[in-house]
């Protein structure tokens, strides 16, 4: 109870900090706010000293952070969020009109969302209601891929190919429901794919337990199998989509960017880029509470889903054995990445030469020319080599924060889940309203962000870790805390984690792309790849190329980011002699479930390395040898499970 007492204290502090910070962001700016202002409504007035002390009375910027907190706290209490710096409007009607605009774009996209993940799953629930999915390979390689790519990158391919080129739905503007289509399939495919996936991987298992068998062995329609498996696996998903719902909340200003959708995320983007705080301030609230509120009904769901078994802990776990990986996609997708790389590095990617301009791909250029002459294929390379390195970066960064504070577990567990609550781009944006635009405005708002799934999953392996045989006793033969951190923990953690950081590195690189693309990032002429897509989305009907090719090479990359476990088949650990514990086996789960990382040690597994003595369940009489000897029992350490008729002989003496 204490516990759990004081991880609510620790959560309600980091989100009154993360509130503070918010209202704080005037004060924290590294530029003048009132030149922001003087620049905005009298852009040839000179600037004097005189003028910009003015402006900052008015404003109120000299009564020091702790009278313009509490300033900006009041009017919220009283429903005023402030005026604009830029129009000198009243700033809470304005975003409350573009609340309601991305509350119903977020709603259509959940809807297309859960139809994508429909027909994931259909196989599944197909097959497995009529007992016939025992040794079928997963399928769905084609949602594998569409859950890699990002909104942005869907958006523009569809702004492009369906807005323009095929001219079948409009691919501007908000006026009616026909332009909702495009931006809901662009947000809701991916993120249907990703849940499609997710729960796809959970049903088997559930198809598996004896209450499937006994089910269908009284005869029960399929459609009632069906209904009891999703019931059985949705709980444990409604968490996730409470993340989906955030991870659509940081889509949206991407699509809505694109599309010109007059929704928050396209204000809070205009309000970042043009320094206009009291609008930044609102929209980042609003992101941050809509996304705290999704998560916590989120739980609810699950909570009231499950019911009694939840609270009684009578649960079991799901658990799907992990299939081999298939080698062949990641090195096709790898080649044909590094021959992009290798043939476009030799080229310039700042030559321009205006005759050729929008040119279309030939021999000469292989992905066509932009709008300056540019050869796109050098562009697409060089920002490639850039991106690249810029995610070994931040991955490495993450990394290293990650394995410090999943060690930390009371102190990471709340901050894991506030930082979750908290998209890329929406920390993109503090970080451009505090530190202005830049090359290294999207690495620190990545960096800010990655670090949580490898500090859940660092703190996972370290409790599997800890509650193993061989550390108690080796802890029993008198080492200490910091020899097993250093030659036990350290050894058995860092692994899986570095190559789940590694599994994510694409991904990275994806998100550094698209905050590049919202103009947050490297500035032209830079070939950065967010910045390629979005210099030449003004041309998609003249020139559709200039877009296609940097997007097909992104696609490339997502499907690289998803197929890459592949090249990780899980292989069984040998024994190895330890100084203290003699022969032992380095019990820990090689994964978690959930985060990407390889896949876990079987629970059966799990269950034999850590059983104790006093917990071995009693010989069965039949086992004992004519001397009235026990016969010889398992090795400890090897995970060797007992028959079920001998279990159960065990139980009924």
């Amino acid at each position: 109870m204490r516990g759990r007492t004081g991880a609510l204290l620790w959560r309600a502090v980091l989100g009154a900090l993360l509130v503070c910070g918010v209202g704080l962001l005037p004060w924290l700016s590294r530029t003048d706010p009132a030149l922001t202002v003087l620049k905005a409504r009298s852009a040839d007035r000179d600037p004097s000293p005189q003028v910009l002390a003015d402006i900052r009375g008015r404003l109120g910027l000299d009564d020091g952070p702790v009278r313009l907190l509490g300033r900006w706290l009041a009017g919220l209490l009283r429903g005023d969020a402030g005026r604009s710096w830029i129009s000198g409007a009243d700033v809470a009607p304005g975003v409350l009109e573009a609340l309601g605009v991305s509350l119903l774009l977020m709603a259509v996209a959940l809807a297309v969302a859960l139809v994508v993940a429909a027909g994931v799953c259909a196989r599944t629930l197909f097959l497995g209601a009529r007992r016939r999915l025992a040794g079928r390979p997963a399928g769905g390689s084609g949602s594998a891929v569409l859950a890699a790519l990002p909104e942005f990158l869907v958006a523009s391919v569809l702004a492009t190919v369906v807005g323009v080129q095929w001219g079948w739905l409009p691919a501007l503007g908000w006026y009616g429901p026909q332009w909702t289509v495009l931006p809901a399939l662009a947000l809701g495919l991916p993120a249907g794919a990703v849940l499609g996936r997710l729960l796809d991987d959970r049903l088997p298992a559930a198809f598996a337990e004896p209450w499937a068998s006994a089910a269908v062995a009284r005869g029960l329609p399929g459609r009632s199998v069906v209904r009891m498996a999703l019931r059985r696996c949705v709980p444990g998903l409604l968490p996730n989509v409470g993340l989906f719902v955030v991870g659509l909340t940081g889509g949206s200003v991407a699509v809505e960017q694109i599309f010109d959708i007059p929704g928050l995320g396209r204000a809070t983007l205009r309000a970042a880029i043009a320094q206009d705080l009291p609008v930044l301030q609102a929209g980042t609230l609003v992101l941050v509470v809509l996304a705290a509120v999704t998560t916590g009904a989120a739980r609810l769901a699950a909570r009231t889903l499950v019911g009694p078994a939840l609270r009684d802990g009578a649960l079991h776990p799901l658990h799907r054995p992990a299939p081999g990986g298939r080698r062949t996609p990641p090195l096709v997708h790898g080649v044909l990445l590094f021959a992009v790389v290798g043939l476009g590095l030799p080229r310039d990617p700042l030559a321009l030469d205006t005759g050729e301009r929008l040119q279309a791909p030939s021999a000469a250029h292989p992905f066509g020319t932009d709008a300056l002459g540019r050869d796109l294929l050098a562009r697409v390379a060089h920002g490639a080599v850039a991106t690249l390195l810029l995610a070994l970066a931040v991955s490495a960064i993450a990394l290293a924060v990650g394995v410090l504070l999943g060690s930390l577990s009371r102190l990471s567990g709340p901050l894991v889940d506030t930082v979750n609550a908290v998209p890329p781009v929406l920390a993109a944006l503090l970080a451009a309203a505090v530190r202005g635009g830049g090359p290294s405005t999207p690495v620190l708002a990545v960096a800010v962000v990655a670090w949580a799934p490898l500090a859940a999953h660092t703190s996972a392996l370290l409790r599997q870790e800890r509650a193993t045989v061989h550390l108690a006793a080796t802890r029993a033969l008198g080492a200490g805390r910091l020899h097993l951190l250093r030659r036990e923990l350290l050894p058995a953690v860092l692994p899986p984690v570095a190559r789940h950081a590694l599994l994510r590195l694409p991904g990275v690189a994806l998100a550094l792309a698209s905050l590049g693309f919202l103009g947050l990032g490297a500035q032209p002429p830079s070939p950065e790849w967010g910045l390629l897509l979005a210099e030449n989305q003004p041309y998609a009907e003249r020139a559709p190329w200039a877009v296609l090719a940097p997007a097909g090479v992104l696609a490339v990359l997502g499907a690289l980011a998803v197929t890459a476990p592949g090249l990780l088949r899980p292989t069984e650990r040998a024994p190895r002699s330890g100084r203290w514990g003699g022969s032992h086996r380095r019990g820990g789960a090689e994964g978690v479930p959930g985060t990407g990382a390889p896949v876990a040690q079987p629970p059966s597994a799990r269950r034999a390395v850590t059983r104790t003595p006093s917990t071995q369940p009693s010989t069965p009489t039949s086992e004992r040898t004519s001397q009235g000897t026990p016969a010889r029992t398992p090795v400890e350490g090897l995970p060797v499970e007992r028959p079920a008729s001998a279990a159960g002989a065990g139980r009924s003496e």
